[in-house]
């Protein structure tokens, strides 16, 4: 879960395959979404089951640290350990849960390239909230990608715009809030680490999540399910969260953030294949466009960024 210290070539190979490899994974969790729906599980119970099997996993984690590390113990104070959980509930619950509604109402495809532009949500939070210098140059690269999404979203509203618009609303609003929580974690990590922080906080949600289930539908509700949802649930809590977070973090560890993030585009890309393999969702030539527009301004974007990061003054 944290990252190695000692500097590692950037052109690792097996730290670009880790990298990728978590890319990937978090991209399957639209379609074991979309999957589920199909079986007619509220979004309620689905966001429930992801946590139940992922809390397992992160509570080992938090207690294995707490338990080998004194200074972390020491860290630990009121006021950090409850603003870790806010956040966690921020970034782990709030952002999950709208991104599980939209997907109510759109495709896995066009959810994952809207959720792709959170960066832009980043820089725009950063110099708003947080006094960071306003990069102009990175403009027109949101321009693009906007553009890229405006014709998917015109394609499906001329073909299918029942709940266009509030499902797009949801996973942008999940983009946003997650954009908002980059900036609050990264305060917490500098206290915590980002091991233990991630624990508390993602820990904290699946509790959130747990609980509205049990209020709105009881915990009987559990044992009606049948077990492909069940299934569903697993490959969602294990494929598309627990294992690609402890990847991504592998590849971050051997290759860097800014080379790990370089992976990301792989996400939609994939998403897009699976979905219209497996969920047979459409993908016409505005498709083609509108994603090749998003990814051309998302590279566009990071470009813009670091040669701003890397000029003097």
């Amino acid at each position: 879960m944290s990252t190695i210290a000692v500097p590692q070539p950037a052109n690792d190979p097996l730290g670009y395959a880790f990298a990728v490899a978590g890319a990937v994974l978090f991209s399957t969790k639209g379609i074991f979404i979309k999957l589920a729906y199909g079986q007619g599980v509220s979004t309620e119970m689905l966001l429930s089951l992801r946590m139940i099997v992922a809390l397992p996993v992160y509570l080992v984690i938090l207690l294995t640290l707490l338990r080998r590390e004194d200074s972390l113990r020491a860290a630990l104070t009121p006021k950090t350990v409850i603003a870790s959980m806010a956040v966690g509930i921020l970034g782990y619950y709030l952002s999950s849960y709208l991104d599980f509604l939209g997907l109510n109402y759109i495709t896995a495809q066009y959810e994952r390239l809207v959720l792709f532009t959170y960066p832009f949500f980043v820089l725009l939070f950063g110099v708003w909230f947080f006094g960071d210098r306003m990069v102009w140059r990175v403009v027109p690269a949101m321009l693009v990608s906007y553009a890229g999404l405006l014709v998917i979203f015109g394609w499906n509203l001329a073909v299918n715009p029942d709940g266009l618009v509030l499902g797009t609303l949801l996973v942008l609003g999940s983009a946003i809030t997650f954009a908002l929580y980059q900036h609050l974690a990264k305060r917490q990590m500098l206290v915590l680490g980002s091991a233990l922080f991630t624990c508390i906080g993602m820990s904290t949600a699946a509790l959130c999540a747990i609980a509205q289930n049990m209020v709105l539908a009881g915990p009987a509700s559990y044992l009606a399910l049948t077990p492909q949802i069940w299934l569903y649930g697993l490959a969602l809590g294990l494929l598309g969260t627990v294992l690609p977070s402890f990847l991504m973090n592998a590849g971050m560890a051997r290759i860097g953030a800014r080379a790990t993030s370089s992976t990301a585009a792989f996400g939609p890309v994939v998403t897009i294949i699976i979905a219209v393999i497996v969920l047979s969702e459409p993908f016409t030539l505005f498709h083609g466009v509108g994603t090749a527009l998003v990814l051309a301004g998302s590279v566009l974007f990071a470009r813009a960024e670091r040669r701003a990061r890397q000029a003097p003054g």
